[in-house]
């Protein structure tokens, strides 16, 4: 099996056994709840899994609630584990220190039931409230000046759409709307376009939008890990044959004979597909090395490879800033550039904190954006 999945799979299967432990000791007063929520929890677990494995068997309705719910369990997995982390923190120093007053231990199984209720309670109320307040796709506009030529370009930037049957055609829609109200000249798309296989981005018809999505000069786009963690060749072929999109992969094009747009393979080839994406310096050396160039890399790893051969844009998603707080405070230790605008000599770097959501459908701490560039040369 990948390794890929391995440590997914052993790092899942730990937190969600330490989280059902601990609410079955929870319910200790209340034994035929117990059960109830055993079931709850291994259904939710398993769901995402089961959809993902068995997908070419299950169909309509059972396919999406499986997906929901496991998308969703996400959501609830992460905010258990981390409320269940503080709890069991707060015991230990008390074991210690004995600062907790004394009533809460006089009837503990009560205590334990009323902090599950509380910790359920609070996880279930703010991820409803966080999906139905989830905020609009916001536009980011940026000007990024080469030379003193008066050419202007714009370019709509978007990533990590995700589309799926959570992400649906309603969500691709609305992202397609806003984006041909802005007019954009070029529209790239920086991987992690799809999260499903294309039989069911074709059962559910979750693309049929994108053949209403407009640009001047054609619509580019990258792989992001999602694209081969799903089965890249046929999704490619399935994006390029039905959707108006060209990928680059390790190759470049031309625009208007004015300035090169370099695409990168994901850096996950190599895991999924046992091949290696090329170096920059072999995509570049058919290029005029003055020439005005963008550079669309999925993962915003080795920023210092785009300044060292002179782009003056580079491009990525990946990260969604964390989406889910306190994940930024991970992104931001992983990355240089979790989210955001920086420059780095002549070469200006947007990480995007992406358009879609990966599993639960909410964003906490992140936001939904496409970028608008205005690109002067």
């Amino acid at each position: 099996m990948n390794p890929f999945f391995v440590a997914f799979f052993v790092v899942y299967a730990a937190v969600n056994s330490y989280i059902f432990v601990r609410c079955w000791q929870g319910l200790e007063i209340i034994q035929s709840w117990r059960y109830l929520f055993a079931f709850a929890i291994v259904f939710a677990s398993v769901a995402y899994i089961v959809a993902k494995i068995f997908s070419a068997k299950l169909h309509g309705s059972l396919y999406f609630i499986l997906t929901w719910v496991g998308s969703f369990w996400f959501f609830v997995l992460l905010y258990a584990f981390l409320f269940l982390l503080l709890i069991d923190a707060v015991r230990i120093l008390n074991a210690v220190f004995h600062f907790l007053p004394e009533i809460l231990f006089k009837n503990y199984a009560l205590t334990k039931i009323l902090l599950f209720a509380f910790v359920l309670l609070s996880i279930l109320v703010l991820g409803i409230f966080v999906y139905i307040y989830r905020s609009s796709i916001k536009v980011k506009e940026i000007n990024i000046e080469v030379n003193n030529q008066n050419k202007e370009y714009r370019i709509l930037f978007f990533s990590d759409l995700h589309i799926s049957v959570i992400n649906n055609h309603k969500f691709l829609e609305a992202l397609v709307d806003k984006v041909n109200r802005l007019e954009p000249d070029v529209v790239l798309i920086g991987g992690d376009i799809v999260d499903e296989k294309p039989e069911k981005l074709e059962e559910y018809g979750l693309t049929e939008k994108f053949k209403d999505l407009r640009a001047k000069f054609g619509i580019f786009a990258i792989t992001g890990n999602h694209e081969y963690i799903n089965g890249a060749e046929n999704i490619i072929g399935f994006l390029e044959e039905n959707c108006n999109i060209k990928f680059l992969r390790d190759t470049s094009v031309l625009i208007d004979n004015s300035f090169y747009i370099v695409g990168r393979e994901d850096r996950s080839s190599k895991v999924f597909s046992r091949k290696d994406r090329k170096n920059l310096a072999e995509i570049l050396k058919d290029i005029p090395q003055n020439a005005p160039k963008i550079l669309l890399d999925h993962q915003p790893f080795n920023l210092d490879e785009a300044t060292i051969f002179d782009f003056d844009l580079q491009l990525s998603g990946h990260t969604h800033n964390g989406q889910i707080f306190p994940l930024n405070l991970i992104t931001n230790l992983l990355y240089k550039v979790s989210w955001g605008y920086k420059r780095k000599g002549k070469t200006h770097i947007y990480v995007s904190s992406g358009v879609g959501t990966w599993g639960p459908p909410v964003k906490i701490g992140s936001g939904a954006e496409i970028v608008l560039i205005r690109f002067k040369i």
